[in-house]
């Protein structure tokens, strides 16, 4: 009968053998895929991200710098302007003409004849002054004065000393002398014709050719030509050498007013100055001419969020030169670069810098602003990818759980089916025996009884232990706990197996150490726990027909005291790598599975359950080849709780077990 309603083993697939499936391969393989390139991405997003907020900011910061250039142009250009010097170098007019002209410009700015562009602004010039250089000799310096419209010999400042030398170097003729800003030595004996002349200034409209600049002192320079008579222009033009208008500006006034006014007019904001702004005179030397903080810049670093040459590169022809500045300043490159060309500076070295606008951003570098702004993207992107990556992960643990909990509910179905079945079957076969009169003597009557007893008392052992099982998962059960003698928990259970052990032809070999001390629990449960430890070691002791029960005392690590009631037994023993699912509700073994033994996977999984909901605990101990030894650890009552407690009677009801 038995063999009729065995059952084969269920396959656990991967659950069992360890292996992976190569879907479970193919999908985990895939999602790190996709993670590495959403990194990837995320990576070249926020660099993307980076460097077009920069681009926004040099977008915003060019122009600015560019119209706060066009603005201290304009300031320092309007004496050009004012004066006509240009382009003809004062061949239609006379040192009386620029008298008059300086005289007007200091009384409302500008005449009728001169643009609207003019800066009316006379604090800013110093002093206008003629360099007499054509004429053989030593020169004269001498000072318009516009209230008295003369010209009045003054003595040479030292600091200008290099500059005038520099300016009767070059004046042999009008063509030098438009060049004397270059560096290098004046070509000796070179003049101009007129035809040539005409070639250097193709347009009288433009006021500022011929103007050049000392950004030393500072100090603009024109070539004048030289008339019979200087005060009257209506005289020929008598020597071929030129003198030299020089205008010098307020150095002062340019630091304390001009800049000043002209960084809060571009790069103020709602809450004061956007940024820290400077000008340097970037020569051998570099010289801080204004900063609108104190400690800015640091000269000795380079640490600029842009900077700007503001008097352009030297010019190969201002026309051409302008031209490119302009190309230049519609470009994306906004970290370095050169402003629209001014007047030629005048270079007294080779790799001499001139006056250089620096910007940082009142917070810091804007590099560093960017750079931190990336790490925070950066940062912000990889914890959402790592929280996308364990959201991943939990679903493919959840759905890896879930398959192998599937599994493994098919398999209790499948394992209770058959439990039920068979006892079912047993007693379906033994009824039909008394039905069809096979039964007849009084021996039969009993044998068959004990068929229908043993079976039932089998269905009723299963009932039981789903319905603990479930009320165990459930959190319903509710104990009785109180102190209980350890012999009286073992009569317990040796009298509700006593049924199964002799039926299965068991000895039980008991070791208890005499006075030990009660423990706190509920007399059901524990014997049930301890019960369903028997019932395994009689299922897989194989032909070793022994099981030995133990109680002792023992020291826990907390230092309490606890008692450990062992169940060993002679079986097959537990691998090492499934001593950690035994525990495991539904978990069967495949050897298990193989050799048949019936059962649902819930016994030892009741037993640690009962067992913690009695503050002990159940531990295992098992060897391939020589057995098991199942541990229940119980902590020992106090001693006024031992002296209630309860001796149990000799007999008590029998439970039935896995």
């Amino acid at each position: 009968m038995k063999h009729l309603f065995s059952r084969q083993p269920t396959s656990y697939g991967d659950r069992g053998t360890g292996r992976f499936p190569l879907f479970w391969i193919a999908v985990i393989s895939g999602m790190a895929s996709l993670l590495v390139m959403v990194g990837v991405l995320q990576y070249r997003w926020t660099k993307e991200l980076s460097e077009a907020a920069e681009a926004r900011i040099g977008s915003t910061l060019k122009p600015l710098m560019l119209e706060w250039h066009l603005d201290l142009y304009g300031e320092i250009s309007a004496i050009c302007v004012a004066l006509q010097v240009g382009p003809d170098s004062g061949a239609h007019d006379a040192w009386n003409d620029y008298l008059q002209r300086l005289a007007d410009w200091n009384r409302d700015g500008a005449n009728d004849e001169v643009t609207v562009a003019v800066y009316p602004n006379p604090d800013l010039v110093r002093g206008i002054y003629e360099w007499q250089t054509s004429a053989p000799g030593n020169p004269d310096l001498l000072l318009l004065d516009p209230n008295s419209k003369s010209l009045d010999a003054v003595s040479i400042p030292t600091d200008w000393e290099i500059l005038l030398a520099r300016l009767r170097a070059n004046s042999a003729n009008l063509a030098v002398a438009m060049r004397a800003w270059e560096f290098g030595a004046p070509v000796p004996g070179e003049h101009v014709s007129g035809n040539s002349r005409a070639q250097v200034f193709d347009s009288r409209s433009n006021a500022l050719a011929g103007w050049q600049l000392d950004d030393r002192i500072p100090a603009l320079v024109h070539p004048v030509v030289h008339h019979a008579d200087p005060l009257n222009s209506q005289t020929p033009v008598k020597r071929v050498a030129v003198d030299w208008m020089v205008v010098v500006l307020n150095l002062d006034y340019i630091q304390n007013k001009i800049l000043p006014t002209l960084t809060s007019r571009y790069f103020a904001g709602p809450e004061g100055l956007e940024y820290k702004v400077a000008v340097i005179d970037g020569a051998k030397t570099p010289r801080l001419l204004y900063t609108s903080r104190a400690g800015f810049p640091d000269l000795d670093q380079d640490a600029f969020d842009s900077k700007m040459n503001i008097f352009g590169p030297p010019p190969k022809s201002v026309e051409s030169n302008f031209a490119e500045s302009i190309k230049s300043s519609e470009t994306m490159e906004w970290r370095s670069f050169s402003a629209p060309v001014w007047f030629p500076v005048i270079q007294y070295s080779s790799n001499e810098e001139p006056w250089m606008l620096v910007l940082q951003h009142r917070t810091g570098p804007l590099a560093a602003i960017a750079s931190n702004i990336w790490r925070r993207n950066l940062l912000t992107g990889g914890i959402v990818l790592l929280l996308l990556s364990v959201g991943m992960a939990l679903i493919l643990f959840t759905s890896r759980r879930a398959q192998t909990l599937a599994k493994l509910q098919l398999d209790f179905v499948a394992s209770v089916s058959h439990e039920l079945l068979t006892p079912l079957a047993a007693i379906y076969c033994t009824g039909q025996n008394f039905t069809d009169g096979l039964v007849r003597t009084r021996s039969d009557m009993v044998a068959h009884g004990s068929i229908i007893t043993s079976q039932a008392r089998q269905l009723t052992d299963l009932v039981r232990q789903i319905l603990l099982f479930a009320s165990t998962e459930s959190g319903t059960n509710h104990y009785n706990l109180r102190p209980l003698q350890v012999t009286g928990i073992l009569q317990s259970v040796r009298d509700n197996v006593a049924v199964l052990v002799e039926g299965a032809g068991f000895r039980i070999e008991e070791h208890v150490e005499e006075g030990l001390p009660c423990v706190m629990g509920d007399l059901s449960a524990v014997s049930q726990c301890l019960q369903n430890l028997v019932s395994n070691a009689v299922k897989y002791s194989g032909k070793d027909r022994w099981i030995g029960i133990s109680a002792s005392i023992h020291e826990a690590k907390n230092h309490q005291k606890e008692i450990q009631i062992s169940v060993q037994d002679h079986g097959p023993g537990i691998s090492a790598a499934e001593l950690a699912q035994i525990f495991k509700p539904f978990y069967r073994s495949p050897s298990v599975l193989d050799a048949q033994i019936h059962g649902t996977g819930l016994g030892l999984a009741v037993a640690r359950r009962i067992a913690e909901a009695m503050d002990g605990r159940l531990t295992v101990a098992s060897r391939v080849g020589a057995g098991s030894t199942f541990t229940l650890h119980l902590p020992v009552t106090s001693r006024s709780s031992a002296e209630t407690a309860v001796l149990l009677p000799q007999s008590t009801e029998a439970h039935t077990h896995e």
